[in-house]
């Protein structure tokens, strides 16, 4: 099953348990998935390393969402937002341990050839690729300029 398939499944196993939270998560998944597939180009399909991305971009916005509540005495709003992402972050591939993201890191420098920071765009490319949705590009371009340095 894809994961288009398994929100839509979701959604319905939410409505079912009267979960708010969960449901109002997926619809907002759902969504953008649908936008996702219908946008020119997409010739109505969504393929499951797209919908992860999707994801992954919905989970970074609630996350920023929540620090902005946060930083302005709202924390109800903030754990409401905290709540979604979590909800979505269910979805996501298992997150890369620090040591396994460097040795992932390090096979991506050793089969590009790279050896200074002048190459780090060309790890970058391959790098956001292969581990996108299993780690967080800021952590990725953090131990990148580590290694190249």
């Amino acid at each position: 099953m894809n994961l288009f398939d398994q929100v839509s499944e979701d959604i319905r196993k939410a409505m079912l348990a009267r979960d708010k939270v969960r449901l109002e998560a997926l619809r907002g998944a759902k969504k953008e998935f649908l936008e996702a597939k219908t946008a020119k180009g997409a010739n109505g399909e969504l393929p499951d390393e797209k919908a992860v991305g999707i994801i992954v971009k919905m989970v970074k916005q609630r996350k920023e969402s929540a620090k902005i509540y946060t930083d302005n005495n709202r924390p109800e709003l903030a754990e409401g937002e905290l709540a979604e992402a979590a909800v979505l972050e269910e979805y996501l591939p298992k997150q890369l341990s620090a040591e396994e993201l460097e040795a992932e890191l390090r096979a991506i420098i050793a089969e590009t050839g790279a050896s200074s920071m002048k190459e780090m765009c060309k790890v970058m490319g391959i790098a956001s690729k292969r581990l996108a949705g299993r780690a967080e590009g800021r952590a990725i371009n953090a131990k990148v300029k580590e290694l190249l340095s």
